[in-house]
């Protein structure tokens, strides 16, 4: 997160490395050293964070929805027996992890 903080406020950055000490160097296409101003980076470390944790719910979704095969089986069999097994396990994380 560091690094995309660092492209998205220093737009002429093309290489970010990191020396033996922790000491974050920034260069430019010409290999000039381009100097970070670290109130804009810390402000864009923050926003990227809550941007991030705002879609904890999708990540948290992703991951309790059926499998793509079982959705299949559960759409193959509700079409078979006209019920709604699948609709109702999507509804059913939707309740668990609501949008935030």
């Amino acid at each position: 997160m560091n690094s995309q903080a660092i492209y998205n406020t220093h737009s002429t950055v093309v290489t970010i490395s990191q020396d033996n000490d922790g000491i974050v160097k920034a260069v430019d296409t010409n290999g000039n050293a381009v100097v970070l101003d670290e109130t804009l980076i810390t402000a864009e470390i923050s926003r990227l964070q809550a941007e991030y944790d705002s879609k904890q719910y999708a990540r948290d979704r992703a991951e309790a929805y059926p499998s793509l095969a079982e959705q299949a089986d559960m759409a193959y069999w509700d079409r078979q027996n006209g019920t709604t097994t699948l609709d109702d396990a999507i509804s059913a994380v939707k309740l668990q992890f609501p949008k935030g």
